[in-house]
């Protein structure tokens, strides 16, 4: 052990005493219930601990009860019969009901049940299923009906209804029986014990820090392409895929794994040495030599940071290799002490500079060749596009939605230097996974949509990181434009750009956890009659973890769970499901997974022919913007398709077919993006030729010696200018919608609105002239 890393753990132990004084014994951290901790990790002198890390003998947090579900429970007549009947006497409903009314007021039973998991909710609510149980059962347990009728003839407490309330009450709440179970299958503390193989070997970890285009990523590259194996963890199919064919182009066979997709160099299928994959396909099972782990920094991801962690925390490498920001070095160094694993800095600078300029944009009319304006709505996408369009300049589209092949042919378009295309309009898809030749930047807004931890979403101003990440696309060491630049659209928030990037970012201090589906099938087994979504809640709200990780956002796995929980399915297949990478945005995405799900319970398998019927294949080349969305989202359909059949291959048997229609989508997609404004005028021609005539009026602007607009860049400019685009967008649909306006009365005043402005100037001429006329008219008179 070095004595950099023993100075480290002293000052670590200082600082955390308090807190580790009753869990450190015999030179370790016990593993918390669920876990598993080899004993081999001490005789090897690993030192298991981390920050915050909840003792076992802590009280456990107090479950969130509004998400326990009652249990519905027949009222039939009791298997004893009319025994207590006949032992006793009939009872009487009314004498029944004073009973029971007393037994809820009493506050020593209201306590008593509260120390056994029933606090107020859940008391009122066993009390209300077990008056009913009570009134309406024909026949009662002969031991609760001999104790009721005790106490209707003053021969007994009311406190006697106790135990019966509560095994009533343990009946529909199943969980108030087994909850230490529960928290113990739930317990995510120190997850670095759920992976033994990785355990069984010293790994050494090399962190490659640095900002976009300082060449860290290549630098591991180089070691993963010496390995005698490897693999590539990224977070995109797209630079998946091109580690897959960097490696085959340098002579080293190389697979692809992802989600949709796999692909094997060799004939016969045997896996080869390397693999490139996205990091949710990783394997932490395969003995590996070198392990890449791109974009570090999204462990934080309130979607998707699990998969970072099971990556980093789980694979069987010697050597991991970790690429970044510098603001996940620290978090990092502290997570891999929890698994007794140092970890080597490598830092790098960029290696072309990127300045941000004095001076915003302020007019389409100021682009240059090289442009790329960053959007973070597909609105703003196609308003700009046929904005760009109509000043007579051709622009390539990239955002995410797009397939693959689609957003490289637009890459290959744009970077070509023989191609007319030199502007480029695209959202923050292209911060990572596509090699494009930038010179400048120009952020059309500053604000995006986001995810908040609640799932909330909400607006707001881009962050440090996601700023450097899309700005570092300005100027590439391997491209035409050495040096890159960067700006805004509106000089309103130019200073915004220049604070955001002047700050440092944010430094990483948690890494997301998921449960996993074996986690799930435990809670179901004691839990058999709760729902899905209802579960995963349950093991959310009991789940403990320390301060170093944080449960990922469920939302999206409970929206499909829900969607799908009326048909019958066994759990792991529900769970499968439910992990299913869709966009919930799309009505025709969610009902295509409705459907996959209901064929599969019918157990009969989603053929070539039946998802051709179901898509109405094939598909004609878009007419406007609508079809060009519908053919995206059946895109997004067979990839879905393609997703499940790597799951449940005997139910998903016609792989190859599907994917070779979806490459002739791609292809239809791609001639659609090419001509994305003829799509966007044949959506609405008057709004078009409307906003193509007002571009073209704020290009009359003049420019300062600095060369930068000076008339279109004020706040209350833009805003007229978005308000009014919103009120003839408004207006012309509602006319439309309510039958006012035909698109043959629409096409008419086309014209002749267009006519009117033809005419305007000579008109403006003649009222000038006559203007000028009477005016020399009245000074004659005056002079006389």
């Amino acid at each position: 052990m070095s004595v950099n890393r023993c100075l480290y753990l002293f000052s670590r132990l200082q600082r955390h005493i308090s807190s580790r004084t009753a869990r450190i014994t015999a030179g370790g951290c016990p593993a918390s219930s669920g876990s598993v901790l080899l004993n081999s990790q001490h005789e090897a002198g690993y030192v298991v601990c981390s920050r915050n890390v909840s003792s076992s003998s802590s009280p456990p947090k107090p479950p969130d009860t509004s998400l326990f579900v009652p249990v519905s429970l027949k009222t039939d007549s009791s298997a004893d019969g009319s025994v207590g009947a006949e032992l006793t006497q009939p009872l009487d409903k009314s004498e029944l009901l004073k009973v029971l009314n007393r037994f809820y007021k009493r506050k020593e039973m209201q306590k008593l049940a509260a120390d056994n998991g029933l606090d107020a909710r859940l008391f009122h609510q066993a009390f209300i299923s077990f008056r009913k149980h009570v009134l309406e059962a024909t026949s009662l347990p002969a031991d609760l009906h001999i104790v009721l009728s005790d106490i209707c003839s003053a021969a007994g407490h009311v406190d006697d209804v106790y135990p019966y309330f509560m095994r009533h009450a343990k009946q529909i709440f199943p969980m108030l029986d087994c909850m230490d179970d529960l928290r113990k299958i739930s317990d995510l503390r120190v997850p670095a014990n759920w992976y033994p193989e990785a355990r069984a070997i010293q790994r050494k970890v090399i962190f490659h820090a640095g900002p976009t285009n300082s060449g860290k990523t290549y630098q591991a590259i180089q070691r993963y392409l010496a390995a005698k194996s490897g693999v590539y963890c990224g977070p995109l199919k797209l630079l998946a895929h091109e580690i897959f064919e960097k490696s085959n182009d340098a002579g080293v066979p190389c697979d692809l794994v992802t989600g949709e997709e796999r692909t094997f160099v060799d004939p016969d299928g045997r896996a080869a040495g390397h693999v490139a994959c996205t990091i949710e396909m990783c394997s932490v099972t395969t003995p590996y030599e070198v392990a890449v782990i791109d974009e570090i920094q999204m462990i934080r991801d309130n979607a998707r940071g699990w998969a970072w962690t099971r990556a980093l925390l789980g694979l069987c490498a010697e050597e991991i290799h970790v690429c970044g920001e510098p603001a996940a070095i620290n978090f990092i160094r502290e997570l891999m002490y929890t698994t007794g694993e140092e970890v080597e800095v490598h830092t790098y600078q960029r290696l072309t500079p990127f300045s941000i300029l004095d001076y915003a944009v302020d007019s389409l009319d100021n682009l240059r060749p090289g442009d790329c304006i960053v959007c973070f709505s597909k609105n703003d996408i196609y308003s700009i596009s046929r904005q760009i369009e109509a000043r007579g300049q051709e622009c390539a589209v990239i955002y995410g939605s797009l397939p693959p092949g689609t957003k490289l042919s637009q890459a290959k378009k744009f970077n070509d230097p023989n191609d007319t295309c030199k502007i480029l309009v695209a959202t923050d898809a292209i911060g990572m996974g596509l090699n494009l030749s930038i010179k400048r930047i120009i952020f059309n807004s500053l604000v995006k949509p986001n995810i908040n931890e609640k799932g909330e979403k909400h607006m707001e101003t881009i962050s440090t990181s996601q700023a450097l990440q899309i700005s570092g696309r300005a100027g590439r060491f391997s491209s035409k434009f050495k040096e890159g630049e960067v700006t805004t659209m509106h000089k309103d928030d130019l200073p915004v750009l220049k604070e955001i990037l002047s700050q440092s970012i944010d430094p990483i201090e948690t890494a997301g956890l998921h449960p996993t589906a074996e986690q799930i099938e435990m809670f179901a087994y004691h839990l058999p009659d709760a729902t899905l979504s209802n579960l995963v809640d349950i093991f959310v709200s009991l789940s403990q973890v320390d301060g170093m990780y944080f449960v990922c956002n469920i939302d999206d796995f409970k929206f499909l769970a829900d969607m799908i929980q009326h048909i019958p399915l066994n759990l792991r297949s529900r769970y499968v499901f439910c992990t299913a990478p869709i966009n919930k945005k799309q009505p025709f995405v969610c009902t295509s997974f409705l459907k996959f799900a209901r064929q599969f319970s019918r157990d009969e398998p989603l053929t070539f022919d039946w998802i051709c019927r179901h898509v109405n294949w094939p598909l004609s080349a878009p007419k406007n913007i609508k079809d060009l969305v519908h053919l995206e989202a059946v895109h997004d359909v067979l990839d879905l398709y393609l997703w499940l059949s790597y799951r449940f291959m005997d139910m998903f048997p016609d792989t190859a077919l599907v994917r070779d229609t979806q490459q002739e989508l791609d292809n239809i997609i791609r001639d659609g993006v090419q001509h994305i404004t003829r799509l966007i005028r044949a959506t609405d021609p008057i709004i078009t030729d409307q906003l193509q005539t007002q571009g073209s009026r704020q290009g009359q602007t003049g420019t300062n010696s600095a060369g930068s607009s000076y008339s279109a860049g004020s706040k209350g400019q833009r805003g007229q200018r978005f308000s009014a685009e919103r009120i003839d967008s408004s207006l012309t649909s509602r006319l439309v919608r309510e039958g006012l306006l035909t698109p043959e009365l629409l096409r008419q005043l086309q014209k002749e609105w267009s006519k009117e402005q033809k005419q305007q100037p000579n008109n403006q001429i003649a009222n000038n002239t006559q203007q000028y006329n009477k005016n020399n008219v009245k000074k004659t008179k005056k002079k006389k």
